[in-house]
């Protein structure tokens, strides 16, 4: 990654290639430059917080549509990602079998 630094030695900019603003090369796991990646107000974090959990139950629901119509198959995935299915799946059947929340995740009980 490159970066551009502002007067204090701050990282300001960043860019995946060489520009004419961003020329110091940091590699990609330096401290410095994943701090500035995850800077953010707390109202934006928790923002894209939600929106990521939100988006995970689309991309559930999407496998799901896919081998349902037999477009995939559940072994066609990686075993990490069988996985992930098949321990959300378990989460949300314990979940829904107490009878305590909605499959439509809203959060009312």
């Amino acid at each position: 990654m490159f970066i551009k630094r502002d007067e204090s030695g701050q990282i300001e900019q960043v860019s995946r290639e060489a520009t004419d603003e961003c020329q110091e090369f940091v590699p990609p796991g330096s401290p410095e430059l994943q701090n500035f990646l995850s800077a953010g107000t707390g109202a934006e974090n928790l923002a894209l917080s939600k929106s990521d959990l939100a988006f995970v139950r689309v991309l559930e629901d999407v496998i799901n549509v896919l081998m349902d119509k037999g477009v995939i198959s559940f072994t066609d995935l990686p075993e990490p990602a069988q996985q992930k299915l098949m321990e959300r799946q378990s989460l949300r059947k314990r979940r829904n079998s107490v009878g305590l929340m909605s499959d439509s995740d809203d959060g009312i009980i």
